[in-house]
């Protein structure tokens, strides 16, 4: 991205919803534009091999991206630049740099972070399952302390290399203190994953964060049509992760970026929405006696996750209107159950733990009219048991009924974490 359309976007503070519709498109108007162009070439023309071998030398050696037009689409690419730019302008930092997926993103932190030869990661769960997976088996050489948030500065190490929280927390919806959490890491990174809040409803660097990573398939994309991982940092670690990037691969595609930069537009709008309508189902699910506990996160969002009652696998069958589907972010409002989808690859034990029950279900709020999803879920939870086989006698048949509502009333609050036996 050329050098005046970054002074541009480094001009004067603005409000986020102008960011989210002008960051990253500021010199599209001097250029004869008004909507992004979408590059699609892998590689581009390079008659001077000298000066190009110089500019391959100074990214090996820096990670900084080499002046003039692009060289190959693995290093560098004009459209994705533009996301990276605006996003990094929504979130306060430095730099950011785009990848094909969430997973990919962490991956790329892992490995810049283990290349310094700081392979320890202090990890806080519930983290989202394949993240948990990713640390818990190793598979990328790096090895996993878990702690609560009070336990971060007792588990670090010389050769720790990054703290990991994600808050809200999927799928729980438990928040960090992120401040407090930052003080107790030190000079080790903390990194946090931003994806349920967004920039929209917390920026992680401003309360001492150092990294903060999306799954850009969900929010920042919104209408659940194109995966992407994004990481906002300073410029020196930016510099890290293009090199990671550029030699393993993790590329986000052009027409991904375009799309993601367009879905940026309309984030702060689609958040506050969402959210709204979030609430409202929070409020009146904490009041029903089919449901046991709500958790809702003081900072707010479209993610809503109950417990309830009766049979959560019955609730799924019973929605008509709501997807029963993973993921989340979408314009339309999904449902899932944890334990048996995003959160099955942990271990049963470490999933009860870190507070996902069987009967948690994780609600995506979208757009739809409020009533309309009320109306929704309301007959889902009151959906009848499923009738018994033909073949099985009566008096086996297993036709489950909700049991009594548990004592008390619902909490909106997430829960507590406590360590498990074996202290994470």
């Amino acid at each position: 991205m050329d050098s005046d359309m970054q002074d541009r976007d480094q001009a004067a503070p603005r409000a986020l919803a102008t960011e989210a519709v002008h960051a990253g498109r500021d010199d599209l108007a001097g250029l004869g534009l008004h909507a992004p162009p979408i590059d699609l070439s892998t590689t581009y023309p390079s008659y001077d091999s000298a000066a190009e071998a110089a500019r391959i030398d100074a990214f090996a050696a820096t990670g900084l991206l080499p002046e003039g037009p692009p060289v190959y689409a693995r290093l560098d690419n004009p459209t994705v630049g533009r996301f990276e730019t605006a996003l990094a302008r929504l979130e306060g930092a430095e730099g950011a740099v785009a990848f094909a997926s969430g997973m990919a993103a962490l991956s790329a932190v892992l490995l810049a972070r283990a290349s310094a030869g700081l392979r320890h990661v202090v990890a806080v769960r519930p983290l989202y399952g394949c993240s948990d997976h990713l640390l818990d088996a190793g598979l990328l050489g790096t090895e996993v302390t878990w702690v609560d948030p009070a336990g971060i500065a007792d588990a670090l190490r010389p050769d720790t290399g990054l703290v990991i929280v994600e808050t809200p927390a999927n799928p729980t919806l438990a928040e960090v203190d992120i401040r407090a959490v930052a003080h107790a890491c030190g000079s080790v990174p903390l990194l946090v994953d931003n994806t349920f809040a967004t920039p929209v409803l917390q920026r992680p660097l401003e309360q001492g964060a150092r990294i903060v990573l999306h799954s850009a398939t969900k929010y920042l994309g919104g209408h659940g049509d194109v995966m992407g991982g994004i990481v906002a940092c300073d410029d020196a670690f930016a510099r890290q992760l293009r090199q990671v990037r550029f030699a393993t691969g993790g590329v986000l595609h052009p027409l991904a970026g375009y799309l993601l930069l367009r879905g940026l537009a309309t984030l702060p709008v689609r958040m506050r929405a969402a959210a709204g309508s979030a609430g409202e189902l929070a409020r009146r699910l904490a009041a029903d006696p089919r449901v046991s506990r709500v958790h809702y996160p003081k900072v707010g969002g479209a993610m809503v996750s109950f417990e309830v009652n009766g049979d959560p696998h019955r609730v799924i069958a019973g929605v008509r209107l709501i997807t029963p589907a993973v993921s989340l972010g979408s314009v339309d409002t999904l449902i899932q159950h944890p334990a048996s989808i995003s959160h099955r690859i942990v271990a049963e034990g470490d999933r009860r733990s870190a507070g996902v029950s069987e009967r948690l279900l994780r609600l995506s709020v979208g757009l739809e009219d409020v009533e309309d999803l009320w109306s929704d879920l309301n007959r889902a939870l009151s959906a009848p048991p499923a009738t018994p086989a033909r073949t099985m006698p009566a008096q086996t048949a297993d036709a489950r009924t909700p049991s009594a509502r548990t004592p008390g009333a619902p909490t909106t609050d997430a829960p507590v974490r406590e360590p498990s036996a074996a202290g994470r």
